[in-house]
Formats: C-alpha cells, sequence, structure tokens
C-alpha cells in the first residue's frame, strides 16, 4: 500500500494557537507561538494513519544552514507521550481514520525566530517522503517557568508585554513631564521588522549560523538589539543627533511612537532613521523586546552623568560672570537619560543577581568593540558590585557619580564652589504597572543618600574602578572634610510666579545671614553678578542670553528678598525645543574673596491641548474625536501641524496642516476615527509649530468588541 501524504489538508490552527499562547494582537493569519509551550496541528491524510506502521517524524528549521549541532534543526518523531523539555510530538488522536491531531512541543531554551516545518513519513524499513507543512514564528516565553525571561506575574506581563502604549519621563528632575508613546508592539509587519534587525547585525554579517544558534540567549539577544537600535557600527535603526539642526531628517521631539520608524527603517532597506535621542532610541527598544517576548519597560534617570574616564567625578565650570563654560572633556551630566530594563535570568552571573537589567541602546560608550549598554542587573548596581558584566561600571556612575563645580580664572579652576554627592541620579522613573502614575524606582537603583549602606557602596565601587591608590585621592578627602558649609550668608533664587513661554520671567534673590558663622562684626557686603543662558539636553548651556550685578549689604539677622526680571525678548529666539533656561549666579564676599554659587533651573510651560471623545468606542464603528488647542502665548504660532497615532485606533498616522494659530486664539478640530482592536488603547496627539516643537496629549479610549449585528 501507498504511503500517506498530507495531500488533502494541514491546519496550523493558528487562531486557536495564537490566542493560547499570548499572540493573537499580532494576527490570527499565521502561526506566532512562544517556547516551552504546547500547540496543535490538524492533518489530512490520502488514506487512513496507521500508528502501527507508518512513522512519522517532524523536522523543524531555522536559520541559513541549519544544523542540529548548532540548535538550528529539530528532528523528533511522533510519540504517545511527551519527554521533558525536548522538541517533541505527541498526544496524538487520530479524530477520523484519515486524519490527525497533533501536539507540537518546543524546548524553552529553542532558538527564536521564523521556522519551517516538514514532515517525513516513512513505512517500515522503507524509504521516507517529506512534505512542507507550513511556517511559524518562536517567541521567548514569559509566562514558562522554564523560560529565561519567566515573570511569574499576570498584571506585570499585561504591562511589560502586552501594553502597546506607555509614557516616557523627560524634561528635569524638578519639571518632569510624561510624554505618551505608541509603542505598537503588535502591529502587523513589527515582528518580521524585529528579525530583519537581529538579521542586519555585524554578527549576523560576520557569521551567520553561529549568530543564529545563539539567539537562544536572551542575554546575548538583548545586546545584538542595543546595538543594533543606533547606528554608530551598522545599519542600525537610528542616527543620534544631539545638535540643533534637523533639516536633513526628522526632529528626536516630532515622534509619537516607534511604528513609523521601524517601517521607514525595513522600506528604506536597512538606511538609519533620521533622528533619534535616547528617549527615543529606549522606546524603539522597548518595541522591540516585548515585541520578542521579554518584558521591557523605558526608564528615566534625572541628572545623569556620563563619566567617560570612570573616575566617578563630573567636573563643571563656571567664571566669575557666573557663566557656564563649556569643557574640554566628554564628561557631561544629562539633565536627563532613557534606557530600558528587561527582565531575566543571569546564569551567567553568581546568584542573586536576577530580575530587571539594564540596557541603554543610545550610543555613549562602546562595549566590546561595539556601541551598545548592557544587560547589567539592577542588584549588582544597588550593590556597587561592578565587576559583574555587562558595562555595570558605566551604569553605577550614571546614578552615582559625584559632580564638583568649580570657579574658573585667570586661565585655570581656582576654587571648589559645590562638591555634591548626591546630585546625580534623581528622580529614577518608569511608568506605574496599570497605571498612568509615574513610579520612582531610585530605591532599587541605590541606597538611600548620605545613608551609611550608600557610602559603603560607594567606596567599595570606588576601589573596584579607581584601584587602591586613587581611592584616596583628594577627591574621597573632600567628601570627608565638608568644607564648603562655612559661607555667612545663605542664597536662594525662587521664581515669583508660573513661568509661561512668551512672558518675561521674575525671580527672587533671598539672601540670610547664616547667625553662628558670622566670625564677622558688622555688615557683609557682597557682589552678586547673574547670567540666563538655555539649558542643552546634555546638560551644557548655550552662550548667555542675560546678565545682571548687584551689590548688597546684609545686616545682622535680616532676611531680604531682591527681585530680578528676565524679559521674554531676551531669551525669544535663544532657547532650544526644550525650553529650558539656567539661571546662576556668583557672590563674592569683600571681606574674604570667597565666592559662592547659586543656581535656579527654569521649564517654560508649552501651551496645553485638549481631547474629548463622543460616545462609547467600539470595532468598526464611528468614533468622533474633538481636539481643542488654545494659544496662551503672546505670539502667534505659525506652521502647526498635527499628527494623530494610536495603535488599534488608527492604521499608522493621520497627519493636519493647520496653518497660524493667532496669540490667545482657540483651534477646534473634528475627526473620525474607526477603531480597529478591541481593549485598552490611546490615541496620542502631537501638535508642532515653529515656535514651539511638543505640544502633546493623549487619551485613553476602552474599545468593546464589535456587536454581531
Amino acid at each position: 500500500q501507498d504511503q500517506p501524504s498530507p495531500s488533502q489538508s494541514v491546519d496550523l490552527q493558528s487562531p486557536r494557537n495564537n490566542k493560547q499562547h499570548h499572540t493573537q494582537e499580532m494576527g490570527l493569519k499565521r502561526l506566532i507561538v512562544r517556547r516551552g509551550q504546547l500547540f496543535t496541528l490538524q492533518l489530512g491524510f490520502n488514506r487512513p494513519f496507521q500508528p502501527q506502521t507508518d512513522t512519522i517524524s517532524f523536522v523543524a528549521e531555522t536559520g541559513p544552514e541549519p544544523s542540529e549541532l548548532l540548535g538550528t534543526r529539530a528532528t523528533f518523531v511522533l510519540t504517545r507521550t511527551r519527554h521533558g523539555n525536548v522538541w517533541s510530538a505527541s498526544d496524538f488522536t487520530t479524530d477520523s481514520s484519515d486524519s490527525l491531531q497533533v501536539s507540537l512541543f518546543t524546548p524553552a531554551n529553542a532558538v527564536i525566530g521564523p521556522y519551517t516545518l516538514k514532515i517525513e513519513i516513512s513505512q517500515g524499513q522503507g524509504h521516507s517522503v517529506t512534505y512542507p507543512l507550513g511556517t511559524f514564528i518562536l517567541l521567548f516565553n514569559p509566562w514558562s517557568a522554564e523560560d529565561d525571561v519567566y515573570l511569574p506575574s499576570e498584571i506585570l506581563l499585561q504591562e511589560y508585554i502586552m501594553r502597546d502604549y506607555g509614557f516616557v519621563y523627560k524634561g528635569h528632575e524638578r519639571f518632569i513631564t510624561s510624554w505618551p508613546w505608541n509603542f505598537g508592539q503588535f502591529e502587523e509587519d513589527i515582528i518580521d521588522i524585529c528579525f530583519e534587525i537581529l538579521n542586519k547585525s555585524l554578527y549576523y554579517l560576520k557569521n551567520p549560523s553561529k549568530d543564529y544558534s545563539q539567539r537562544n540567549n536572551v542575554v546575548y539577544v538583548c545586546r545584538v538589539v542595543s546595538a543594533m537600535i543606533n547606528s554608530n557600527d551598522d545599519s542600525g535603526v537610528l542616527q543620534g543627533n544631539w545638535g540643533e539642526d534637523y533639516s536633513q531628517g526628522v526632529s528626536p521631539l516630532e515622534w509619537n511612537g516607534s511604528v513609523a520608524i521601524l517601517r521607514q527603517w525595513s522600506a528604506r532597506g536597512g538606511q538609519p532613521v533620521k533622528y533619534g535621542q535616547c528617549w527615543v532610541f529606549a522606546s524603539v527598544m522597548c518595541t522591540v523586546m516585548r515585541c520578542l517576548g521579554v518584558p521591557t519597560r523605558v526608564i528615566s534617570n534625572f541628572r545623569s552623568a556620563h563619566n567617560v574616564d570612570r573616575n566617578l567625578t563630573i567636573d563643571t565650570y563656571y567664571d566669575q560672570n557666573a557663566e557656564m563654560l563649556p569643557t574640554q572633556k566628554q564628561d557631561k551630566i544629562w539633565n536627563f537619560h532613557v534606557w530600558n530594563e528587561c527582565w531575566m535570568i543571569r546564569k551567567d552571573l553568581p546568584p542573586g543577581y536576577n530580575g530587571w537589567q539594564v540596557l541603554d541602546p543610545t550610543p555613549q560608550q562602546t562595549s566590546s568593540g561595539l556601541f551598545c549598554c548592557g544587560p547589567a542587573s539592577v542588584k549588582a548596581i544597588k550593590e556597587g558590585e561592578v565587576h559583574l558584566a555587562y558595562d555595570t561600571p558605566f551604569v553605577y556612575a550614571e546614578v552615582n557619580a559625584d559632580e564638583v563645580i568649580w570657579l574658573f580664572r585667570n586661565g585655570r579652576a581656582q576654587e571648589i564652589l559645590v562638591h555634591n554627592t548626591s546630585s546625580i541620579g534623581k528622580e529614577i522613573s518608569t511608568k506605574m504597572v496599570g497605571s498612568e502614575q509615574r513610579q520612582d524606582i531610585t530605591s532599587s537603583y541605590k541606597y538611600p543618600e548620605g545613608s551609611p549602606e550608600e557610602r559603603s557602596v560607594f567606596m567599595k565601587a570606588s576601589r573596584k574602578m579607581l584601584g587602591p591608590k586613587r581611592t584616596s585621592s583628594s577627591f574621597l578627602d573632600l567628601l570627608g572634610s565638608g568644607g564648603f558649609e562655612g559661607h555667612p550668608v545663605r542664597l536662594q533664587l525662587h521664581l515669583a510666579r508660573t513661568p509661561e513661554w512668551g512672558q518675561d520671567l521674575l525671580l527672587m534673590l533671598r539672601v540670610q545671614r547664616v547667625p553662628h558663622r558670622a566670625r564677622l562684626q558688622g555688615p557683609i557686603r557682597l557682589v552678586v553678578r547673574f547670567c540666563a543662558q538655555a539649558l542643552l539636553h546634555g546638560g551644557g548651556t548655550r552662550e548667555p542670553l542675560w546678565r545682571h550685578m548687584m551689590q548688597l549689604n546684609l545686616d545682622f539677622g535680616k532676611e531680604t528678598q531682591w527681585p530680578l526680571l528676565l524679559p521674554y525678548s531676551n531669551y525669544r529666539n535663544k532657547l532650544t525645543d526644550e525650553k529650558l533656561i539656567r539661571v546662576s549666579g556668583i557672590a563674592e564676599f569683600e571681606e574674604t574673596g570667597r565666592s559662592m554659587l547659586v543656581l535656579k533651573d527654569i521649564s517654560l510651560e508649552p501651551p496645553h491641548l485638549s481631547i474629548e471623545v463622543s460616545e462609547r468606542a467600539e470595532v468598526g464603528k464611528v468614533l468622533r474625536v474633538h481636539i481643542t488647542l488654545t494659544n496662551t502665548l503672546t505670539v502667534s504660532l505659525s506652521n502647526c501641524t498635527m499628527v494623530l497615532e494610536g495603535s488599534g485606533l488608527i492604521d499608522g498616522q493621520i497627519v493636519n496642516n493647520l496653518g497660524t494659530l493667532m496669540a490667545e486664539h482657540t483651534i477646534q478640530i473634528q475627526l473620525d476615527l474607526y477603531p480597529i482592536k478591541a481593549g485598552p488603547r490611546q490615541l496620542q496627539v502631537l501638535i508642532s509649530s515653529n515656535e514651539v516643537k511638543e505640544i502633546k496629549g493623549y487619551k485613553d479610549i476602552l474599545v468593546t468588541p464589535a456587536r454581531a449585528s
């Protein structure tokens, strides 16, 4: 009798399997499954199947040159029961005489990626015949206790794998703004683009088979992705730009989400998309890792150190006119820096360092020759175990370095104005699970500032990073000396009213004498020189846009306040898109010749937009959206463009040109959307103009499934 052949039908049962594997959001047309979990197929044959004489085995293959040795090819025979954590086909039932239902199992450490599946059929000792069954995509499985990315909490999985929108925290430690972002990891083509990214990496180009064979290892995949999101070494997804000229591409501030970036990169054959900065790099990486099945979140670190020489100090310089000077060193303190955390077991480290790991796709430093960073265990950072892989000293410095501010005159740094041991690594933030609130996770990176644990961890990390000789350097002596507290007065700058873009800014200088430090009898005379500069995202400043000087005579016991006016005309065309101003003042005491520094950073509020949605949202039914923007500024906003985005609500983007919005005027826009997917969704709206780049708003919308008509 002939051998049976699956000539009639092969049903990969994608809708059913995808639902059970939490991939239904990626679509139901093709089979997308997670490793370490059963899925079922239905095979129809041209004649009844006889388990006694017909031998059936399956072949699953991935990569350019599949091989069993490298783990990119598996052959497994149909058996009655499943054996352990290996490729297997079992639990079969012959529904009717000529059809077969089979459960396939993939090991929890299998290589991820696109697979082809074939079947080999033979009778007794006879020759075998092979038939193709189809293709499937295999992903990491955080629902499986055997997988290295296992996360045993459904609430966390809903947030860190399934949620396709979120927030990125930006701005300044005192004025944190939350930016809505459309991750869109389940849009239909994103999974394919994720594997395209892996196939464009230098590791793959150098040795495709070896690269594929390591794709079972989440540490390896994370490192490859963190190198591939930036284009510093390879045809990565995004090109960074920290200058001011974005005319060759899109300003980093004008992206609403990851999908447009990934699609553009893929459509242009892997040309880096212009332009990204840290929050864009990290948000795109979050999309890719959630899509591949690794629990991932986006983290913002305010006042983030970039410590190139790894000496755990960042030096900044002011001259006697209170102007912050550019420095030749590459060291800097970013107003904020954004990275990712991915959840995994670290089998490559000693026990105790599992859980969240830092990955930073922004190209700051090379690691093993490539621009990537991590994974570095958050626990290792907190404990100062900076010798543990990967790049832990770099991340440790980002949240723990000390800041030393120098007075620079006559061509050299003359006097230390301030030594801050706690001004770096503030308000480390991520989106709270299941909520729109910001969660402060600083305590998972470090012990409380000034606590004995924090100082002892700092000493431990310093010894490892600086070596025994350097640890007794003057810089650590300064830590203990506290010699900067001896000033006879206290100076503070306050805002007298809410700062709004387009208005004059009113500040108050508050001056108090400190009684017990008054070695000097009688009044104290001091000269205060002020300077205002646009503050850049990288922590540097532009040239001064305003200067002021005052002479003060202070009597005992008095607290005095002096107003300072910074007119709109001074800063009007001088700020960056971030709209931040640093006001600095240096007071010089006539009696002693010593100086002290006072600083105030100001963030200017852009106008706010409101989004209202009419009735309830339902798949396929019209949903009317009302968007209102009032120009609260004293100037008109020219060349306004509105971009709407939201996975499950809009396919791609909707772009409208709105023209000019005069000062004090209101614009109202009505739009009709037709929601595509049910569940919690978020509509993101960005209005940008020549004057203000980023007027953002969002609306959370719960979409109900289509009702049967």
